[in-house]
């Protein structure tokens, strides 16, 4: 009996180590390679390695004159660093700590539980610390702390043509994303191409930045020059600035665009953001660039652009008359001048010198409903300009659609059509530039990593009138700021082709006009008739003043005053 039970006793411990032997031989040979690449993998890992974001520049025509560089730096990467431990390496773990604390604004039971990790070879202490912080600690000689530099965007003019040039969102893991503006609109552009790296992880399992192997290098982004000059820019922010808070306005915008070549100059709008501190904005609308992203219904400015489509249609002259009674009924509905008064017998030039409804309403009817369309088209009022920025929206004419007469006749004026600044600005660039529409742009050129450029060229988008339209509708703005409403908007020497409007404001329920709110906007170019720069000025919803020509004019001829002196553009009468 004994014998049996000491046969059983030591087959089980025979099959027990079988076992043990089994489970070793299946571990260490058969499932070896599995294992090793998983303990591999605990200790090694694959990361991207960011590139560095392209930088953002505006211009700046006073220094270039002087054989400086004419870059003015308004999108940058600058050095921020992250403070990290390395426990093992500290010996002074309790002094260490107290140096620590006051300078990383960290409290002290932090910095010792975070340094005290001894068998960690990687401690992450602070990030975003500035540079004069870092000094101060170099200067301590701490054994076992180090320091990882970390670029971030800055916009060095903070809410300078904030709307134009957009911001960076910080993304944990991933790499930085533009949003809005330039940045957005650029995105592939200045991030770049992304890199990879081999690189040890501690035992955590996050990657240890001072081991690492690279796989493939990253390519940095690339370099933009904007259109934009800086002075012009700064100028005309803070003078629409002024005067929105003169007139309480809730809103406005400028645009200046050089016309033989589509490049825009200046974007301004109002209200602004700082894009260094973007998440303090608490309305994201504020975001949205009006000059691209928001429609409007114009007013009296858009008189020109139907008095130039009659004239180059051959409908009408300059020297046309009709009898101006004050009013006209159209499908039984009654437009009035804005006086409500009649100034009988006047020629096309006189309606636009004194802005009259009824004149412009006789201009589109001589025109037809047919080639009126076609001339808004032409235009660009219903398709986009093309401007190199995301978001853009094109002009709303469904009004064209019905082909009632009420509604073209209504659009003459410049209501019951809604259009973008910056499809006014293109416009009335085609007016100055000979007949010719360009599309408008914001990037100048494009400087590679290998320091290869790439220059933007203007762009021709189409012939909209003719070369002796364009000299005739000139001549008749000119007598606009000379004789009529908008001489505000002139400057002493100098002739200025302008049209000053006041539109009423749609109720977006009733569609009828909101009482007492209004847009005044101010439209034109200059030199006259050898122009360089098509521009808008408008405010919006100003308080003390019923017309454009005591608002939007006199700022109009401020920023243009600036821009021919600016220019050096010598005086032509």
């Amino acid at each position: 009996m004994k014998n049996w039970r000491f046969g059983l006793l030591v087959g089980i411990v025979f099959f027990f180590f079988l076992g043990i032997i089994f489970r070793l031989f299946t571990l260490q040979i058969l499932k070896h390679n599995s294992y090793q690449i998983k303990a591999a993998n605990q200790q090694q890992g694959y990361q991207n390695i960011y590139p560095s974001r392209g930088e953002i520049y505006m211009q700046d025509r006073y220094v270039e004159k002087k054989s400086i560089s004419s870059f003015f730096p308004v999108a940058i990467n600058k050095n921020f660093y992250k403070v990290y431990a390395i426990p093992k390496n500290i010996l002074a773990k309790e002094e260490t700590a107290n140096l620590l604390a006051p300078l990383l604004n960290i409290d002290l039971a932090t910095i010792r539980n975070r340094i005290n990790k001894q068998d960690d070879p990687y401690e992450p202490l602070k990030d975003k610390v500035d540079e004069t912080i870092i000094e101060q600690i170099k200067n301590l000689n701490l054994e076992g702390i180090n320091f990882e530099t970390q670029s971030r965007r800055y916009f060095p003019l903070n809410a300078i043509a904030c709307h134009l040039i957009g911001f960076v969102r910080e993304q944990e893991g991933e790499q930085d994303k533009g949003q809005y503006g330039i940045e957005e609109s650029y995105q592939k552009e200045l991030a770049g191409k992304t890199g990879l790296a081999l690189m040890e992880k501690d035992s955590r399992g996050q990657f240890i930045p001072v081991t690492k192997e690279i796989i493939e290098k990253p390519e940095d982004g690339v370099d933009l020059v904007l259109t934009i000059d800086s002075n012009i820019q700064i100028f005309a922010e803070q003078k629409l600035q002024e005067y929105i808070d003169k007139f309480k306005s809730t809103s406005g915008s400028i645009v200046i665009m050089e016309v033989k070549t589509g490049k825009i100059l200046t974007m301004v709008n109002s209200p602004k953001f700082n894009p260094n501190n973007y998440s303090d904005v608490k309305n994201v609308s504020v975001f949205m660039n009006q000059a691209v992203q928001s429609l409007y219904e114009p007013g009296s400015v858009f008189k020109p652009i139907t008095m130039a489509a009659a004239l180059d249609k051959g409908v009408v002259t300059p020297q046309t008359t009709y009898n101006d009674i004050g009013k006209v009924e159209i499908s039984g509905k009654i437009i009035e001048n804005a006086l409500k008064r009649g100034e009988g017998i006047q020629t096309m030039t006189e309606v636009l010198e004194k802005s009259l409804n009824t004149g412009v309403v006789f201009a589109q009817q001589k025109l037809g409903k047919s080639d009126f369309k076609n001339y808004i088209e032409k235009f660009g009022f219903s398709e986009k300009t093309g401007i190199d920025l995301n978001g853009e929206v094109r002009g709303n004419t469904a009004n064209l659609e019905t082909n009632r007469d009420f509604e073209f006749a209504n659009i003459s004026f410049g209501q019951g059509i809604a259009v973008t600044p910056i499809q006014l600005v293109a416009a009335f660039g085609a007016l100055a530039n000979d007949g010719i529409l360009m599309r408008p742009y914001v990037v100048d050129k494009i400087i590679y990593s290998n320091g290869k450029e790439k220059i933007t060229q203007p762009t021709e988008i189409r012939r909209v009138i003719s070369s002796n339209t364009a000299s005739r509708i000139t001549a008749m703005l000119v007598s606009v700021v000379k004789n009529g409403h908008t001489q505000r908007a002139g400057v002493s020497g100098y002739q200025v082709a302008a049209k000053t409007g006041t539109a009423q404001i749609p109720d977006p329920t009733t569609k009828r006009s909101l009482e007492n709110e209004t847009i005044h906007t101010v439209m034109g170019y200059f030199p006259a008739f050898d122009a360089r720069f098509s521009m808008i000025v408008k405010l919006d919803k100003p308080i003390g003043a019923r017309f454009a020509e005591s608002t939007s004019a006199p700022l109009f001829g401020e920023i243009a005053k600036y821009i021919l002196n600016y220019y050096e553009i010598a005086p032509s009468e």
